[in-house]
């Protein structure tokens, strides 16, 4: 905290001792002394030295400008035009601060104020008197809006239609393995999505973000009374699975499977609501009143239904939940109904139709399977009991609808799967302890008990059921007729109320839940084409266009008309939805996170990574070409998003995961002993902001993409004490820049007071363990003659230093420049032309770039990104450095807009020994494997330039020579000591053979590499000591007149190539 001295205050703003709840009811009503208000008794209409903020006294007798923790300042999602409510910034803390007395101003205590609470929102404080409060959007409970509503979605139509006939089929010991297994499924998801949903605030009434509304996972603030505040012009539509998978493992499986998931939603609504019109098509034939035939009263019945839901769906959630508590109050009475039934003692007709109570030898006999018909196998039955389980997760997927969904839905969610597996238990039990599994329903089938010639379990009842088994032409009993639930209960009615209770609010949970998580999907703006259905209507943002699009694919499945071709579907995908999210759990628990922090402890990663495998496994026993369709969607889905690398940022476990698998690696490595086969050319690059020199970022990245580090550094040359911008938002702009680019760099900078201990540190420092830079690589200094003689010492001197740190040096000159910059900023980036107008120093650091302005700008073209053809590469390896010459322009050719250059090797010889020397260098080329075999011996290397030559490079060196011939040396050696980077006459003769080889080497580049499309040479090593001019005029005499782009590479003198296989 910053502390500062008491300033005497008027005696008027003194309202006596501060308590905690005045201090808290200011702070937690929005309306803290940092935000000053009248009611806090500031002065906000004369600015502090802070930022703008207010001084003011807060606690404990002292002034300061640190606030206590509060809601406020964790919650980042914002409405548009909303007051910013937070902390000061470490530069109001850090700054030296110069109080005016008449600026500080302690807060007044309001008695109505003093219980720390606030009657009003922030936004309902600021709204303008006489206007109306926004419309609160509908909240649910954990009962109404989880349990209940999973409940109905797990009981639908396989409870009433289909677990009778499962029974039959596979005996009550293996439908009990069918449910538990199932079970077992949905139990370790509903652990996983619990652990998710508690992980951090589930957004309620913002899960989607509509683009430049804030920060996508974040809840909008609450009031100190906890109600939540929705932001002004946000979303309140609700993502549910697809937003936990999503903001868990992040876009690239998120939205594969949510999209799946909504599918699977739709196409659900299609199964539910044939179930229904199944049951009324039965009713209809019972009375002889088809209206078409069996199959196409189906269809009918289906649409109409279909159509009737989507009217209440669009009524709004309000109509929708009571329509849901109606259905559940339904299906209990028809439960009870059911259970009355089974102990009422049974009438002939019953006993007809195969239901004669309670008898432990039905019991028996229905304990073990009897598999019949296509579909008499284990997990064909499991295939089709399956989706009755799948409803967990329909109070997710509505969680922006929910009060508190961190605690709604583990506690709704466990419980509906708890209950709900009771009641199949219960189900299977007693319906395959009171019915036969063959019945004839016809009541002259009654016989005396030890009848001859009957045969079965009811035989010992007195019934003769031998005939129609034998012929299986049995229209009742457990295998035979799917109303058997109906048949045994009390009232029969009561028992289709329930079927058509249950199948109409699976149908309905699941015509709301389809839309509302495609509507997340589709405001995410993952895929393409699908942004128009993402439009909400009303206070609660319904998906009308999203429900329109369920509705036309749910009629699409409803013409199918059979139930069993329908479920099988559905499983698959819902397997497939419930093997991610088990996944989520794992990959967020083995990530080791610091944000993974669930609330809801009662989960185990090695759980969750065991209901993922074994959905997978389930779903190919299922069926396993449904199964390979499944994944090869997710595949298709998860391969777009990689590849178009949407702009979001949701703190997934993926990004997680990808630091633990970069810190390992990166600590891995230092374990490593270096080889000479596996160096890499690891680059620092003087680039300064990587926008302005946009050609020696495409070389670099040219050759060390997808090969080795590329770092691009910048020296913010300003005084040490000056302000300097959020470096972090600087980096953040240039990284966007070259990832658009789509150069795989990074990018930092620091702060230095002159160019050279800049690039000190950067040479220093750059780089983590064996992942460090041993190139530095720099563009050419085109006007070092009229540069500043610091700004050209620094230059030189940089040179210098990279070879002390064995570096390689790699210098880069293009003819027309490589600064493409066309204003000049108040900083002149430091890799070349820092410091160097008008000899001034200290300049003010360059204003911080905003990141999506950078990175939205136009992009410069530069010869690196184009095609060359087939123009050459010409290498002239003149000294040996190690094989750095070699290495790089071979990594250059092995680039596909490169690979068609041919590579030619230009090396000095004797002129009498021409063939002799090309022989040895061919043979030294051939054992490095570059496929270099263009090899040029240069006799006349070492022979006189022309005069004209000659006396350009005089004229070059004429203003930077101290002319000392005839003066007393200790004149001379003060001169030297002053001006030390000019030139002595004993310097230039004693480097003169040296320069006049510089004019030589020029004239033979003109000669052979005027049309080549790069030069690669090793420049001469100036020693310590040696005149920076003199050496700056050496390598302009080398690469003077030039076309194509010369790169003056030398290595540090060690091997960088092999020959060796070990």
């Amino acid at each position: 905290m910053t502390e500062l001295p008491i300033a005497e205050l008027p005696p008027a703003r003194c309202s006596g001792r501060f308590t905690i709840s005045t201090l808290l009811g200011t702070e937690e009503g929005g309306r803290g002394p940092y935000v000053p208000t009248e009611s806090s008794g500031c002065d906000s209409a004369q600015p502090t030295q802070l930022s703008g903020s207010t001084l003011c006294t807060r606690t404990f007798g002292y002034n300061t400008v640190d606030v206590v923790p509060a809601y406020e300042h964790y919650a980042n999602s914002k409405g548009v035009g909303d007051t910013r409510k937070g902390r000061p910034s470490l530069a109001d803390l850090h700054s030296i601060l110069k109080p005016d007395p008449g600026h500080l101003c302690v807060p007044v205590s309001d008695p109505q104020r003093s219980n720390g609470l606030t009657e009003a929102s922030p936004e309902e404080a600021s709204a303008e008197p006489g206007t109306d409060p926004a419309l609160e959007p509908v909240r649910f409970g954990w009962v109404k809006g989880v349990m209940i509503r999973c409940m109905l979605n797990i009981w639908g139509v396989i409870l009433y239609l289909r677990l009778p006939w499962i029974t039959a089929q596979a005996g009550i010991a293996l439908t009990w393995l069918i449910i538990l297994m199932s079970v077992t499924v949905t139990t370790i998801t509903g652990l996983s999505i619990s652990a998710i949903s508690t992980n951090g605030k589930v957004k309620s009434g913002t899960i989607c973000v509509c683009p430049g509304m804030g920060h996508e996972g974040q809840g909008g603030p609450k009031n100190m009374l906890g109600r939540q505040q929705t932001p002004r012009g946000a979303s309140t539509s609700s993502g549910g699975t697809y937003f936990l998978i999503s903001r868990s493992l992040g876009p690239e499986l998120g939205g594969s499977i949510g999209l799946i998931f909504a599918f699977a939603n739709a196409v659900a609504v299609a199964m539910h609501t044939v179930g229904f019109a199944e049951t009324v098509r039965d009713l209809l034939q019972e009375h002889n009143s088809l209206i078409v035939d069996p199959t196409n009263d189906i269809r009918i019945i289906g649409v109409v239904t279909v159509t009737v839901l989507l009217g209440i769906s669009l009524a709004g959630m309000e109509w929708e939940a009571k329509a849901q508590i109606l259905f559940f109050l339904v299906i209990l009475v028809s439960f009870i109904n059911y259970l009355v039934g089974t102990v009422i003692p049974a009438t002939a007709e019953k006993q007809a139709k195969g239901f004669f109570s309670y008898r432990a030898d039905i019991f028996a006999q229905n304990f073990v399977p009897s598999w019949r018909g296509p579909e008499g196998s284990f997990f064909s039955l499991f295939s089709i009991f399956f989706p009755s389980a799948t409803g967990i997760l329909a109070g997710a997927n509505i969680s922006g609808d929910l009060k508190d969904p961190a605690v709604a839905i583990p506690k709704g969610t466990l419980m509906a799967i708890f209950w709900t597996t009771m009641s199949y238990l219960v189900l299977s039990a007693t319906i395959g302890a009171c019915v036969v599994r063959d019945a004839s329903g016809s009541l002259n089938d009654s016989v005396v008990l030890g009848s001859p010639g009957c045969e079965g379990l009811a035989c010992a009842f007195g019934w003769n059921f031998t005939g129609c088994a034998q012929q299986q032409s049995c229209r009742y009993g457990l295998s035979n007729y799917y109303q058997s639930m109906s048949m045994v209960s009390g009232f029969g009615p009561l028992i289709t109320a329930g079927i058509f209770g249950a199948t109409l609010s699976s149908a309905l949970a699941c015509l709301v839940s389809a839309p509302k998580v495609f509507q997340c999907l589709c405001r995410d703006q993952l895929y393409p084409l699908i942004g128009f259905f993402g439009k909400g209507y009303g206070k609660n943002s319904e998906p009308i266009r999203s429900y329109m699009l369920t509705y036309v694919i749910a009629v699409g499945f409803i013409l199918i008309a059979e139930l069993n071709a329908i479920a099988p579907i559905i499983s698959n995908f819902f397997l497939c939805s419930y093997a991610l999210i088990n996944f989520s759990c794992f990959h967020a628990s083995i990530t080791n996170s610091p944000g993974w922090r669930p609330s809801f402890r009662y989960y185990s990663k090695w759980a969750a990574l065991f209901g993922a495998a074994i959905s997978v496994v389930i779903m190919f026993l299922l069926t396993w070409w449904a199964a390979l369709i499944a994944f090869g969607i997710v595949i298709f889905l998860l391969g777009y998003v990689l590849y178009k690398k949407p702009d979001v940022n949701w703190g997934s476990s993926m990004q997680a995961s990808s630091y633990n698998m970069a810190l390992n690696y990166s600590v891995g490595l230092s374990e490593v002993d270096e080889h000479i086969k596996n160096y890499r050319p690891q680059c620092l690059v003087l680039t300064g902001p990587p926008n302005f020199r946009p050609a020696l970022v495409d070389f670099v990245g040219t050759f060390t993409k997808n090969l080795s580090l590329m770092l691009c550094g910048n020296v913010l040359v300003a005084p040490r004490k000056q302000k300097m911008p959020d470096s972090r938002l600087t980096a953040d702009g240039h990284t966007k820049w070259l990832m658009k680019r789509k150069i795989k760099a990074f990018y930092t900078d620091v702060v230095a007071e002159n160019l050279r201990s800049g690039v000190q540190m950067l040479i220093q420092a750059a780089g983590l363990g064996k992942m460090r830079p041993n190139i530095l690589v720099l563009g050419y200094k085109r006007n070092w003659r009229t540069a500043s003689p610091q700004s050209l010492e620094d230059y030189v001197g940089i040179l210098h230093d990279a070879f002390d740190f064995k570096y390689g040096v790699c210098l880069m000159r293009m003819k027309e420049g490589l600064n493409v910059s066309r204003v000049l900023q108040a900083h002149i980036n430091p890799t070349l032309e820092a410091e160097e107008r008008n000899g001034t120093r200290g300049r003010a650091a360059p204003s911080t770039v905003d990141p999506t302005t950078l990175a939205c700008e136009q992009q410069a073209s530069t010869i690196f990104q184009s095609e060359q053809g087939k123009k050459t590469i010409d290498i002239y390896w003149l000294f040996d450095d190690g094989g750095l010459t070699l290495l790089i322009p071979y990594l250059m050719g092995r680039k596909k807009r490169w690979g068609k250059c041919k590579i030619r090797v230009f090396v000095g010889g004797q002129i009498n020994r021409m063939d002799e020397e090309r022989k040895v260098i061919v043979s030294l080329l051939s054992k490095f494997r570059l496929g270099f075999h263009e090899v040029h011996i240069l006799p006349d290397i070492n022979q006189k330039p022309r005069p004209e030559h000659i006396k350009r490079f005089d004229d070059l060196i004429a203003p930077f020579r101290l002319n000392d011939g005839f003066k007393d040396e200790a004149i001379v050696n003060e001169m030297r000591q002053d001006c030390p980077w000019k030139i002595s006459d004993e310097e230039v003769d004693k480097n003169r053979v040296k320069s006049l080889r510089q004019v030589r080497l020029n004239e033979i580049l003109l000669d052979y590499s005027r049309d080549a499309a790069l030069i690669a040479i090793t420049p001469p090593v100036g020693r310590k000591g040696c005149p920076s001019s003199l050496y700056m005029a050496w390598l302009e005499t080398l690469s003077q007149d030039l076309r194509p782009p010369v790169i003056l590479i030398r290595g540090n003198q060690e091997n960088v190539l092999t020959f060796y296989c070990q």
